[in-house]
């Protein structure tokens, strides 16, 4: 496993985290705590060492609680995350970016993890009631106090992290770290903002979703619409759905993966992987899994190596559409550069 430094820190994490969403979850796509338990020892085992949860997954702060307890801590880069209300808590102060839920949610937090600290600590969206400054004072204070070691966010517009990142200048706190977003070959959307961004402020962009919710993994075909699973949901108002993902574009992208996958004799899912391992504004990207199986797949991706031609490949394949702005300004960008 390769080790990179994550955003504009001394922070060393693993190419490839352990996401844990599905960790204890009970519906047909989850991962039992026996399951969990063995595909947290086989990533530790492959050399791992960021381990990515939240207040609001289920039971998978409990469930690594248990299983951390025996680990070394100190060699884990352990995150979390706050903003929304965890099982269906209804107070009204039981959410959002408050200094109050804050401190009170990252105590249960660790409490559940049974650690002292968190390496790495999300805000989980964007609060428009809290005023940002209190919510950066309040993980500043936990910062001094050694129960967060470092802070990032998550479903933030490119704004707000800017915004963010003024108001910490200003404050003369840390600013953050790290930048979680859905990104995988089938959903680049970032790309218009957060790439740069992420390059030019210091933080590393963290992915989840990298095989766009199994999209990547070739099992599904154009005639035939899931019904069960994250994307077979009737619901199309929900981010993962089988109509963001049906489309000529994606099926394009994954012909390609395919070939790609063929020439180095392993599974698509894979190459998708490590395509996102190649992309410099990626710290570490987030991989999990329903089965042990799909999951010890999915580790092998840190040995694949793909050529330059291979990326570019993929990428092409994939190209984002042209929107204004940016087209206009890349476009504009290259004349400049024939021009020196």
């Amino acid at each position: 496993m390769r080790y990179q430094k994550l955003g504009n820190s001394g922070l060393l994490v693993s190419e490839l985290g352990l996401g844990t969403m599905l960790f204890g979850d009970s519906s047909s796509r989850g991962t039992s705590k026996e399951d969990a338990i063995r595909m947290l020892d086989m990533y530790l085992d492959h050399g791992g060492n960021h381990v990515d949860t939240a207040n609001v997954y289920g039971d998978s702060e409990l469930i690594l609680g248990e299983a951390l307890r025996e680990k070394q801590r100190d060699r884990i880069v352990l995150a979390s995350k706050v903003r929304f209300p965890p099982g269906g808590n209804t107070d009204p102060n039981g959410r959002g970016l408050s200094r109050k839920h804050i401190l009170d949610a990252v105590e249960n937090s660790l409490k559940l993890l049974q650690t002292d600290y968190l390496d790495l600590y999300y805000f989980h969206m964007w609060d428009p009631l809290t005023p940002i400054a209190e919510s950066i004072r309040a993980m500043e204070d936990l910062i001094r106090d050694g129960k967060v070691r470092y802070w990032g966010v998550s479903n933030f517009k490119a704004w707000h992290i800017m915004k963010a990142a003024g108001v910490a200048d200003q404050l003369g706190a840390n600013r953050c770290i790290a930048a979680q977003y859905q990104y995988s070959l089938i959903k680049r959307d970032i790309e218009y903002e957060y790439a740069d961004l992420c390059l030019q402020e210091g933080l590393g962009l963290v992915p989840w979703g990298a095989l766009g919710q199994g999209f990547l993994t070739g099992k599904y075909k154009p005639e035939e619409a899931p019904t069960e699973g994250r994307i077979g949901g009737a619901d199309d108002s929900w981010e993962e759905t089988w109509a963001r993902r049906n489309t000529a574009r994606n099926w394009e992208t994954l012909r390609v993966v395919f070939e790609v996958a063929e020439a180095h004799e392993v599974p698509p899912s894979q190459v998708a992987l490590a395509w996102l391992c190649h992309q410099p504004w990626v710290g570490s990207a987030l991989i999990g899994a329903r089965t042990l199986k799909q999951f010890e797949d999915n580790l092998q991706a840190k040995d694949v190596v793909l050529t330059s031609e291979e990326v570019q490949r993929l990428t092409d394949a994939s190209t984002l559409p042209e929107m204004y702005p940016y087209r206009m300004m890349q476009e504009y960008s290259n004349r400049e550069e024939q021009r020196r």
